[in-house]
């Protein structure tokens, strides 16, 4: 298979050379002589003019780099081979997971060619599908896409949110399901929102932040408000329903329990998973703290009846089922399904039975309990793999799950949770692709500190894995999220071509529970970077690839992983891939919502985590004249969540320090954010660029 590989490769010739006929003269990137001093260190930052990233100077420097860049990403076989790849196996249709409302079922639903996937209706069990939204009619490229969605509890009226351009800020809308027409209420200004409904439907709640005074996608999001919108009436008429103006920081979700005048709030801080939470028994009531300090996750799963059913970390790092029981006007906690050795993914209540998720070594196993907590049944899974869905109410009998693994496209099943009897609903079948030709192992392997560490290793079936097999390495590590099996297209393409794909499980996400997350957080941060580069060690000795063949690759906080692990380790990868990365350690609060991430990082207004952060940062840490990998630096030029200023200062710095041939190069995509929403077209277009890039410099 890798003599496939060289048989694709196109030496490409370097067109612009300086003083050598191989060294690359790279657009030109201004410098400031810019300093300021943190803690008693003396910070130098000669790019920061780029954080002004809609400036007429930034973007012509932008257009240099695209162009300058596009000499080398646009036009070599391998990106042709991978388009065409994709746009064969793409044209395939695929559904979501169906959830039921009042006895209609929603999902969303493409045939393979639409830009966007269509929410999809059946007004019964009988009727025909017909389409309620189809964001392909919102914009003529795909750009503007369909977000979150809210059906009330008649299930005669939806809400959902718009995004423009791959933005955080949402739009949101009304439609009446049955006619089709777009209501007049509209909600701006809203992000990390959902669209929570009052029982009686007069209208929601929603998270709004005030409007930027200056930069729509720079700006900090501060002081959000929780609001209430009451249907047909214009947003300047919302009620601010709860706000804390001492604590700017602090964020808000609401659950309105169903025939009661009851709601519980929480109250987040940043991206901590733990939380605060408050009862309000009445109408107009003052809430009333029932876990006022950050001891614990606390995740409203239903009730019934005056008992609240929660999932909580407090004193349970893998998670466990208590409940909260109204009586005689006090709360009583108690514990109904105690914490395992497994990590519990998620929880539903369908058929009066806790439906739960566990993950065992990253793979799903489902559990039954009543509701007093005592164990039902397993129930049998077709496969190993990611299990999701059981969604619906508390009385449903039917629900359904999906199923999906690293070779094993989508399968959806319909389960009657009284006899445990389960259909095939719906299965993803992929013209040019058969999942009987590849296959997936899940090894482990030591990190430096000994700490055994999962790796799954997808490839095709009869691939001779050797030292010269390209590679490609991808980690996370961060936010309490889990890497688990499911199949990507995207990866497929470069199976197809003889790679091997590898996802390494790293510590600092949660498939071990809330130990393994804090294990990769603050000052534990370095022990991400150590099991990425353990894990490609792991596989060069075990001969499957090698330093000259392995390209690693990450996104946001995974885009981190790869520059921090690439500066660190300069000789262990060939390619190094940082997507839209925090790279800028001192700078990610000052921009959007990126102080949220203090939580995991740390503050650079602490002395300890300042050092941390400085001793890592990968703007900070490029050494002049040291050699590393080639490096292909993405991101967008409206991602409002990780600011493409990081990606910027890092690639012109980076060109500026390379001390050898390895390009230095970054593609910035148009009309697009952090990821979300972004068209099949620019999918496809981007992954051939970057699949393509990478195996044509493992050949060369």
């Amino acid at each position: 298979m890798y003599k496939k590989i060289l048989g694709l490769f196109i030496l490409l010739t370097l067109i612009s050379c300086s003083k050598s006929s191989n060294e690359i003269t790279y657009p030109t990137s201004k410098k400031n002589d810019f300093t300021e001093t943190i803690h008693g260190y003396e910070i130098s930052d000669s790019y920061r003019w780029l954080e002004e990233f809609t400036s007429e100077e930034s973007t012509t420097w932008v257009n240099k780099q695209n162009k300058f860049s596009k000499k080398f990403i646009s036009k070599n076989k391998f990106k042709r081979e991978i388009s065409n790849y994709l746009e064969k196996i793409w044209e395939n249709e695929s559904i979501s997971i169906p959830y039921r409302v009042k006895g209609k079922t929603f999902y969303y639903f493409n045939d393979g060619t639409f830009q966007q996937s269509k929410l999809m209706i059946k007004d019964c069990d009988e009727c025909e599908e017909r389409i309620l939204i189809d964001p392909n009619t919102f914009s003529e490229d795909g750009t503007i896409s369909l977000g979150s969605t809210s059906i009330n509890n008649s299930a005669d009226l939806i809400a959902y949110s718009v995004s423009d351009g791959g933005s955080d800020w949402r739009t949101w809308k009304v439609m009446n399901i049955d006619s089709g027409e777009i209501l007049s209420d509209e909600i701006n200004w809203a992000k990390f929102s959902g669209a929570t409904w009052e029982n009686d439907d007069s209208g929601f709640f929603y998270q709004k932040y005030d409007e930027p005074n200056e930069e729509l996608l720079k700006d900090i999001n501060e002081s959000p408000k929780l609001m209430f919108h009451k249907i047909g009436t214009d947003q300047s008429e919302d009620i601010v329903f709860y706000e804390n103006s001492e604590k700017p920081r602090w964020g808000w979700s609401i659950n309105v329990i169903k025939d009661t005048d009851i709601k519980l709030l929480s109250i987040s801080e940043g991206t901590d998973e733990r939380n605060r939470l408050y009862i309000q028994l009445n109408k107009g009531e003052k809430f009333i703290p029932l876990i006022d300090e950050l001891i614990g996750a606390y995740n409203f799963i239903d009730s019934k009846d005056n008992i609240f059913w929660f999932y909580t970390t407090e004193g349970a790092p893998n998670g466990k089922i208590v409940n909260l029981e109204l009586k005689n006007g006090s709360f009583v906690w108690n514990d109904v399904i105690t914490e395992s050795k497994n990590v519990i993914r998620s929880v539903n209540i369908v058929n009066d039975s806790f439906v739960i998720n566990y993950l065992i070594d990253t793979f799903s196993q489902i559990k039954i309990f009543d509701l007093s907590g005592i164990y039902i049944n397993d129930i049998d899974l077709p496969k190993d793999g990611t299990v999701g869905g059981f969604g619906g109410e508390s009385d449903d009998t039917k629900t359904y799950f999906s199923i999906s693994n690293y070779v094993t496209p989508t399968e959806i099943y319909e389960i009657n949770l009284d006899s445990l009897e389960t259909n095939l609903f719906w299965k993803e079948n992929i013209d040019g692709y058969n999942p009987k030709k590849f296959v997936s192992e899940m090894k482990f392997y030591p990190s430096k500190d000994g700490t055994n560490i999962p790796i799954h290793i997808s490839y095709k079936k009869g691939l001779q894995i050797t030292k010269d097999t390209p590679i490609m390495l991808y980690g996370y590590g961060g936010f309490n999220i889990s890497l688990l099996p499911g199949f990507r297209k995207t990866h497929a393409a470069w199976k197809d071509l003889g790679g091997v794909y590898a996802v390494a499980n790293l510590r600092g996400g949660g498939e071990y529970g809330s130990e393994w997350h804090e294990a990769g957080m603050l000052l534990n941060k370095q022990n991400v970077f150590d099991d990425f580069a353990f894990a490609a060690k792991f596989l060069h000795e075990n001969n499957i690839g090698s330093e000259k063949t392995t390209a690693i690759i990450g996104g946001s906080n995974g885009g981190l992983l790869v520059a921090a692990t690439m500066l660190q380790n300069p000789d262990l990868f060939k390619v190094a891939i940082p997507q839209v990365g925090v790279l800028d350690m001192l700078r990610f609060s000052k921009f959007t919502i990126g102080w949220a991430w203090e939580s995991d990082y740390g503050s650079v207004n602490k002395k300890d985590e300042f050092e941390n952060l400085l001793a890592y940062s990968p703007l900070h840490n490029i050494e002049k004249d040291k050699c590393y990998p080639t490096t292909l630096v993405t991101t967008a030029s409206r991602d409002d969540r990780v600011v493409p200023s990081h990606s910027y200062k890092f690639a012109a710095k980076l060109q500026e320090y390379q001390g050898c041939e390895n390009q230095i190069l970054i593609r910035i995509e148009d009309r697009a954010g952090h990821g979300a929403g972004t068209p099949k077209d620019k999918i496809i277009n981007q992954i051939s660029e970057i699949y393509g890039y990478a195996l044509n410099s493992i050949n060369n």
